[in-house]
């Protein structure tokens, strides 16, 4: 039980990196869905969506160690978030889009902080 919790702890660790260079990235991407369309936009989501799935993989794998001793993070309002964007990206419509990651920011802010409070 011990050495799946340093693994989680471990993945979580991991999960900060990678949370702080897609919050940073995601501005950028709106901007580019708002009228300042580059050739590499989608490729650029694309790398953007990944990483979000791969962040939301390790929230789901971790959510015990997350929610140890009380609630960080809500998976529902997580999913809501999650599920919006992924229509969003349905509708190819790039101001709908644009918004949808807007809005998915809070998340990541809340499953980063999350994460630094279990590893601390």
């Amino acid at each position: 039980m011990e050495t799946n919790r340093s693994e989680q702890i471990e993945a979580l660790q991991t999960l900060m990196e990678y949370n702080e260079r897609i919050k940073k990235n995601i501005p950028i991407l709106v901007k580019e869905l708002s009228g300042q369309r580059l050739d590499d936009t989608d490729k650029f989501m694309d790398s953007i969506i990944k990483a979000i799935n791969w962040e939301i993989q390790v929230m789901n794998l971790t959510m015990d160690v997350l929610n140890e001793g009380k609630e960080r993070i809500a998976k529902e309002a997580v999913n809501e978030k999650i599920v919006s964007l992924s229509d969003a990206i349905a509708t190819k419509e790039d101001e709908k889009i644009a918004e949808s990651f807007q809005q998915i920011v809070p998340v990541l802010e809340t499953i980063g902080a999350a994460a630094k409070e279990v590893v601390a």
